[in-house]
Formats: structure tokens, C-alpha cells, sequence
């Protein structure tokens, strides 16, 4: 159990990728606070983790809110312990053409969700990682970083501004012994929509992701293993981002 002793804090832990983070770092050991803006999802992934032997607090909290974000990391470090690693997982997309009547509503909340929220939950967890001498942070940015669908301004300008916030922490905050890395993930079956054989079948790997996947990564990177990186992207998408497509 190599995160044996650690307190982690994930966003958006109520389901999807969130939720397969939360029950992958519980398993290597960490205690886990599970944030979720839904109430019931955070409890069925904290009750999850306990009857799997772990240590989990459910915590309700917008990440969009400074004030919600400290109050839960206060509890965390109340009822679990001051946390040492942090996952800002919490995201929504918002993919809507530019003259849509809410394209300008959506652009802000997206923001203040995926990206400000990130932010937020650093900014509000440092000084328990400051005071322990250690850290470690992983942001679930995306492949949406990199190349783009249409209709996706919100949601891939708050993933490069997460590689960009990952880079601009890891330069700030590692001469504290705090790590900043990011993940991005391509196409995850998270179950919301069905998989064909032909959507497998045109991953390099063989086959669409899992949010297991995406857990391992971040399992690897808030590791002691990974020690000596920070400030980095890891891919995780099948290859999908280095095949060459012809048309």
C-alpha cells in the first residue's frame, strides 16, 4: 500500500473517473475525501470505499465557491487528516455554438467550474500540504487540450488552462516538496453513451478507455515512484492523439 498514511481529496468523486480515482487511491492506502456537488453520489462512493476496507469522508462542496471549497478542506483535515494530495477532477462540458442565446452563460460557468475551481481547491489545500512538507496534485485536464470537435471553446480552453496552471504551480510550489502534474484523458466510457466495436476498434490500443485507466495514472503520479516528476501531461488515450487520420 504505497499511499499508506497520505489523505487525498478528490473533486467530483461521485462518479465516473472521480469516483474510480477515489476507490484506486483508497485501495493503495490514502484516506479519502470524496467531493461531489451531489450530495448522494459522494456518500455511495464514500460508503463504497469503506466496505472495500478504506477511510472516506463525503464532502458537498462547489467548487465554483471559495468558501465551500476551504470549509471542505477544513473537514478533511478535521476528521481525516491534513490532506497531502489533492485530484481536481470536478468538470462539466458546456459544448454550444457560438451565437447559442447561452453561449456567453455557459463560457462563464464552465470556467468557474473547470478551471477557477481548480484554482480554488489549490489554493485552499496548499497550506495543509505547506505545513507536512509535502504534496502532491493532479490535474484531469484533457486530450480537448490538445486538438478539438466543434462547438468546444469552453470546455478546451478550461483544459489548456489546466496545463497551464499545472506547469505554472509546479514552478511556484515545488520549494515546499508539493508536485503538480496533470492527466488528460481521451475518450473514457464512463457508461453515458453506448460503445461500438468500430469506436475500439480505431484506438492504437484496441479499445476505449476506462476510468480505471485514468485512476492508475493518478494513483502512479501521486506515488512516491514519481518522486521526480512534476509540472508534466500524461496522455492517457489509447494513441488516439498521434495516430494520423486520412480523410
Amino acid at each position: 500500500m504505497r499511499l499508506r498514511g497520505e489523505v487525498a481529496v478528490v473533486t467530483g468523486a461521485g462518479r465516473g473517473i472521480g469516483r474510480a480515482v477515489a476507490l484506486r487511491l483508497a485501495a493503495e492506502g490514502a484516506s479519502v475525501g470524496v467531493l461531489d456537488v451531489d450530495a448522494a453520489a459522494a456518500r455511495a462512493t464514500a460508503e463504497a470505499i469503506a466496505q472495500q476496507g478504506g477511510r472516506a469522508l463525503p464532502l458537498e462542496a462547489d467548487v465554483a465557491s471559495g468558501e465551500a471549497v476551504a470549509r471542505a478542506m477544513a473537514r478533511v483535515a478535521e476528521e481525516l487528516d491534513p490532506p497531502t494530495i489533492l485530484i481536481n477532477n470536478a468538470g462539466i462540458g458546456g459544448f454550444v455554438p457560438l451565437d447559442h442565446p447561452e453561449a456567453e452563460a455557459t463560457w462563464h460557468r464552465v470556467l468557474a467550474v473547470n478551471l477557477t475551481g481548480a484554482y480554488l481547491c489549490v489554493r485552499h489545500v496548499v497550506p495543509y500540504m505547506k505545513r507536512a512538507g509535502r504534496g502532491a496534485i493532479v490535474q484531469i485536464a484533457s486530450t480537448r487540450a490538445l486538438m478539438s470537435e466543434p462547438d468546444s471553446e469552453p470546455y478546451a480552453a478550461t483544459k489548456g488552462g489546466l496545463l497551464a496552471l499545472t506547469h505554472a504551480l509546479a514552478i511556484s510550489l515545488g520549494r515546499y516538496g508539493i508536485r503538480v502534474n496533470a492527466v488528460s484523458p481521451g475518450w473514457i466510457d464512463t457508461g453515458h453513451e453506448p460503445v461500438s466495436e468500430a469506436d475500439h476498434a480505431q484506438h492504437p490500443a484496441g479499445r476505449v478507455g476506462r476510468p480505471e485507466d485514468v485512476a492508475a495514472a493518478c494513483a502512479f503520479l501521486v506515488s512516491p515512484e514519481a518522486g521526480f516528476i512534476t509540472g508534466q501531461n500524461l496522455v492517457v488515450d489509447g494513441g488516439m492523439t498521434v495516430k494520423m487520420i486520412y480523410l
